[in-house]
C-alpha cells in the first residue's frame, strides 16, 4: 500500500509486457505524441470522453497522476511502442475496500483490433497482483455499446444502474455500473 504522503515517480519503464502490448505510465516525453492522437480522437471519444488535447492539459493529467491514489497506464504496441490507449484506475482505495474505478479510452486508429482488451486483461493483473485490489468498477454510459462489449470480454458483470451519475460534456449523464473481483477476473 503506497502511504498518503509518497510521491509517485513515473517512468517508460513497462508495468506490465503482453504478447501484443505494454502498459508503461505516461510521461513528459508523451506529451506530443498524446496530445496530437487525443486531438485525431475527439470524434471518436465524443461524447463519452474527453482526453487531454493540449500540452497544459496533458501536463495537468501527468500532475494528477503522481498522486497515490491513482494509476494511469499507456496501452502501447509491443511492435511499434505507438501509444493505442488509456488506463485509468482511480480512487485506488486500501483497507478492507480495495477498490479501483476504471476509466479508459483508445485513441484513433487503434480501436477495434483488440489492442485494449489485451491491454485490460493486463491492467487487471496488475490491479489484483502488485496493487493488491480486490474489486476494480467501470462506469459506462448505457449506450456505449463497445465499452461494454470490452468489460465484458473480461469478465465483468452488470452491477447496476446508476441516474446521472456523472457529469460529462456539460451533462449528468446516466450510467451502468460494472465491476470484476479479483477471484473472477
Amino acid at each position: 500500500m503506497v502511504s498518503q504522503s509518497a510521491t509517485i515517480v513515473l517512468t517508460t519503464e513497462p508495468v506490465v509486457v503482453g504478447r501484443r502490448v505494454v502498459l508503461r505510465h505516461p510521461v513528459e516525453g508523451d506529451r506530443d505524441e498524446f496530445v496530437a492522437a487525443a486531438r485525431r480522437s475527439r470524434e471518436l471519444h465524443r461524447p463519452w470522453v474527453s482526453a487531454p488535447c493540449t500540452a497544459p492539459a496533458f501536463q495537468a493529467w501527468l500532475d494528477r497522476l503522481r498522486e497515490p491514489n491513482g494509476c494511469a497506464l499507456l496501452v502501447c504496441e509491443r511492435a511499434s511502442g505507438a501509444i493505442a490507449g488509456v488506463f485509468n484506475l482511480s480512487q485506488i482505495v486500501h483497507g478492507p475496500f480495495c477498490n479501483a474505478y476504471l476509466g479508459y479510452y483508445a485513441l484513433a486508429g487503434h480501436e477495434r483490433r483488440g489492442l485494449m482488451q489485451a491491454g485490460l486483461r493486463l491492467v487487471l493483473r496488475h490491479a489484483f497482483g502488485p496493487l493488491g485490489l480486490h474489486r476494480v468498477e467501470a462506469n459506462i454510459q448505457p449506450g456505449n455499446l463497445p465499452s461494454i462489449a470490452l468489460v465484458r470480454s473480461c469478465g465483468f458483470t452488470l452491477e447496476g444502474y446508476s441516474p446521472r451519475y456523472l457529469k460529462i460534456g456539460g451533462r449528468w449523464r446516466d450510467h451502468e455500473r460494472w465491476a470484476v473481483l479479483a477471484d473472477r477476473g
